[in-house]
């Protein structure tokens, strides 16, 4: 396995390295220095958001990735999975697993809970509002995080289109077996790519994240598969608690 990735390696770094001695001998003189900031890179993002905001209906999964770095700088690997159930303005279910737990938001327009099976513990606090403005209120008020919860921003004055060191067209990639613009972007800290369909439908298909803070450049990785005609109905937006489940308090974040 390992021979198998050092030859697939080499092999894209002879790949590389041919475009690139094409390039310097083609051009004869120096490259002109390229814009931090792609304008057509963000216009990408732009017309991704505009496009999901059109989505009323739909529902998306995600195989995630991510990596735990040690005290010694080793880092862990580890995986989790995600399947979203949408209906705009206000109505979303997601279940979130990894080996480790299992969890279940459902939110109705009315009320949101949390639910874990494992600990058949679930919360019930009332909302009402967008979805942008739910996963919001779950993360500063309760440190909840919405897998995804993107996806309610792109395409909205919320977006920090505006916050973007550098961007820039990275070429194009193969997601299973749709063919997708790749797009990285430099935000503080934060490295971060993202293939989008060329289909004609600007979906996000590969989110990839590096956190660069920490030496160790940890990632994260989300494959996106995404369903525009889904059969559920409304009882997937309403929480029945199972038997023997218990009731408790969503304690709120505490603040300084």
């Amino acid at each position: 396995m390992f021979e198998k990735f050092l030859a697939a390696s080499l092999l894209a770094l002879s790949l590389v390295a041919t475009s690139t001695q094409a390039q310097t001998s083609a051009a004869g003189a120096p490259r002109p220095a390229v814009e931090a900031v792609d304008p057509g890179a963000v216009q990408a993002l732009k017309d991704m958001g505009a496009y999901l905001q059109t989505l009323k209906r739909f529902e998306v999964s995600t195989d995630l990735t991510g990596e735990r770095v040690l005290a010694d700088g080793q880092k862990l690997q580890h995986a989790a999975s995600a399947v979203m159930q949408v209906e705009r303005p206000n109505r979303l279910r997601a279940v979130m697993t990894s080996a480790r737990a299992e969890r279940r938001l459902v939110y109705d327009g009315a009320s949101v809970t949390l639910y874990t099976p494992m600990q058949k513990f679930y919360s019930t606090v009332p909302f009402t509002g967008t979805l942008a403005e739910l996963v919001t209120k779950l993360e500063e008020r309760y440190a909840v995080e919405v897998p995804l919860s993107d996806l309610f921003v792109w395409g909205t004055a919320d977006a920090p289109l505006d916050k973007i060191d550098s961007a820039m067209n990275a070429g194009q990639d193969f997601i299973d077996d749709d063919l997708c613009d790749h797009y990285a972007f430099r935000q503080g800290q934060i490295d971060w790519q993202i293939w989008i369909s060329a289909s004609g439908k600007p979906l996000p298909r590969k989110l990839v994240i590096t956190n660069r803070t920490d030496e160790a450049r940890p990632q994260s990785v989300s494959l996106l598969d995404w369903n525009l005609k889904p059969g559920f109905n409304n009882a997937t937006f309403k929480f029945t608690p199972p038997k023997g489940a218990m009731a408790v308090e969503l304690l709120a974040r505490k603040t300084k």
